[in-house]
């Protein structure tokens, strides 16, 4: 079992790589095996690695809501648990939701990778 930042520091290697569903089970695993307070943030953020991956793949309506979603179950947690950006999660998906929902090319998921947190990799 990986620590809280751990996780986020693998899932964040995996997002930058281009691979969101990777990091979806990064985060899955945290949410499923941790406790169970800290399961509305790796739910949330397991949600939004699946809705960027949808969005990746042309599912433009899945991706919508699985990043609205994810956007939803975070909003409301306090401070930047484990330094995650919480606010800045959330106006990421909610902005490339609205994106994804219009007609255009899927998302390239390397390039709309989220930062979860902290400063960006050298």
């Amino acid at each position: 079992m990986r620590s809280p930042a751990e996780t986020v520091r693998e899932a964040q290697r995996l997002l930058d790589a281009g691979m969101p569903f990777h990091a979806h089970e990064v985060f899955e695993d945290a949410w499923k095996s941790g406790p169970a307070a800290a399961a509305p943030l790796w739910r949330g953020l397991a949600q939004l690695a699946v809705g960027l991956t949808h969005a990746a793949r042309g599912n433009a309506v899945g991706g919508a809501r699985l990043l609205r979603r994810g956007a939803d179950g975070i909003e409301a947690l306090a401070g930047a648990p484990y330094g995650v950006d919480v606010p800045g999660l959330v106006r990421w998906a909610r902005e490339l939701a609205g994106r994804v929902e219009r007609p255009g090319p899927a998302v390239d998921a390397a390039r709309e990778a989220p930062r979860l947190g902290g400063a960006p990799p050298a």
